[in-house]
């Protein structure tokens, strides 16, 4: 007798994490569950959103929201799990006596910036539909970086301002702060924001990670002492006999060693707040300015031209992209992959994490960059373009003069490289082994 399979599925996504502006999270998720890129694209905020309609299940997510499945096997149908985590996934399995079938490389995670279409009827399982719903238009703006930088830092600006009216007003803000372009534009934008919208910004902290030898708090207070906003800046000392990867390698279920090297600095920052701070909950970050503006070394990878770089949409977000022969399925590509080393993180230790560069409403300003017309494909001149824009952005949107200092890691402004290489290898097999063993 023919036996009609029956699919689950069993969301572990927690719903309190999204941030949707403009509308209920309910029609949010109907708009996922139409599959319409438009309709997707209308709504505004954080989210990770699954919907159902019969065996037909949607899922999208925005780019700080890590989300991942895993599409089980059982004899009466399918089960599909999802989950911000791996580990989540196979504790589940665990729970239904099916955690024979999972494997890291097994969980799929949903590509940033599409909604992925399953058909929950069973084995062969169908490959996923992808359609994309966010396409920001590119070179639409002028060769003005006056221009550039006031549309890119007042896009910032209400990112950050919108977020502060979502905040209580007895709770206080945190921004882990270098002192750098990125981390400087959005602890400058907190601050102005908070005045604007008649906060007080005694509220506000910039938090430094430090281990004594590291650039990062002398460049922290020279930035902030040159605009008179020194009392912001809190060192988090951290002990370096605390570092250690297979800890970040559980948190942040990676093991590329830049991002492996970026989350071992973010769990110590996280750390030292928390231990502080038993009750602090919002922690405002600069991830996504370098991929925004393109401000990552060409040559330390040998994938990449600058060609490569100011020819594909949004190429350091989200990889080389769907469909591509080196999308990984496991782990998405570009920032869509890597913030988990952001992410990961501030959750492990309690934290409401925001990086408003990552917003879309950002990214579309960067996109817009004629970055061909502006570099002329020269390197150095591409390098150049993120403070610069961002320079004049805030002297125009700020009225003040933002210190500009070259580019640097978070990892590498800690501590000095040679202690860090000390404590984290640099190695990838070192990592990828030492995960996978993990799961056995």
């Amino acid at each position: 007798m023919h036996h009609e399979y029956v699919e689950r599925i069993v969301d572990l996504l927690d719903p309190a994490l999204n941030r949707v502006r403009n509308m209920s999270t309910e029609e949010a998720r109907a708009r996922v569950l139409s599959g319409d890129a438009e309709q997707v694209s209308g709504i505004d905020g954080s989210f990770a959103l699954l919907a159902r309609d019969g065996k037909t299940v949607r899922m999208a997510r925005s780019l700080d929201r890590p989300m991942r499945y895993f599409l089980a096997k059982r004899a009466e149908g399918p089960a599909l799990i999802v989950a911000d985590r791996m580990d989540a996934i196979f504790e589940q399995l665990k729970r239904e006596g099916l955690s024979d079938q999972f494997h890291p490389s097994y969980t799929r995670m949903v590509p940033a910036h599409y909604v992925v279409e399953i058909q929950l009827i069973g084995c062969p399982d169908p490959d996923p539909v992808y359609t994309r719903f966010f396409t920001p238009v590119r070179n639409s703006l002028p060769t003005d970086l006056d221009e550039i930088g006031r549309r890119y830092v007042g896009a910032l600006a209400d990112e950050v301002s919108r977020q502060l009216g979502s905040i209580p007003s007895d709770q206080p803000v945190g921004v882990a702060f270098s002192g750098g372009v990125d981390s400087g534009a959005v602890f400058l934008a907190t601050y102005f924001g908070m005045r604007r919208l008649g906060m007080s910004p005694s509220r506000l902290k910039a938090f430094t990670l430090s281990f004594g030898d590291g650039p990062d708090l002398a460049q922290a207070r020279d930035f902030l002492g040159r605009l008179g906003l020194g009392l912001f800046l809190e060192e988090i000392p951290a002990d370096l006999s605390e570092l250690d990867y297979a800890e970040t390698l559980r948190v942040i279920e990676d093991y590329k060693p830049l991002d492996v090297e970026c989350g071992t600095m973010g769990l110590a920052l996280c750390r030292g707040i928390r231990r502080r701070y038993p009750d602090w909950k919002h922690l405002f970050d600069g991830d996504g300015g370098d991929e925004n503006l393109k401000d990552y070394p060409i040559e330390e990878n040998p994938e990449l031209t600058i060609r490569s770089v100011v020819h594909n949409l949004m190429l350091y977000h989200e990889g080389w992209g769907v469909g591509r022969i080196k999308h990984s399925l496991t782990y998405s590509g570009g920032l869509s992959r890597g913030y988990v080393r952001t992410y990961a993180p501030a959750r492990r230790y309690g934290f409401d994490g925001y990086s408003p560069l990552m917003s879309r409403n950002v990214i579309a300003v960067s996109e817009a960059m004629p970055f061909i017309d502006l570099t002329q494909y020269d390197v150095p001149t591409l390098y150049s373009l993120k403070g610069e824009v961002v320079r004049r952005g805030v002297k125009q949107v700020f009225g003040v003069d933002m210190p500009i200092f070259g580019k640097r890691r978070f990892q590498h402004g800690a501590t000095s490289l040679e202690t860090l290489r000390a404590k984290l290898p640099a190695q990838e097999w070192v990592y990828r082994k030492q995960f996978l063993a993990i799961y056995g």
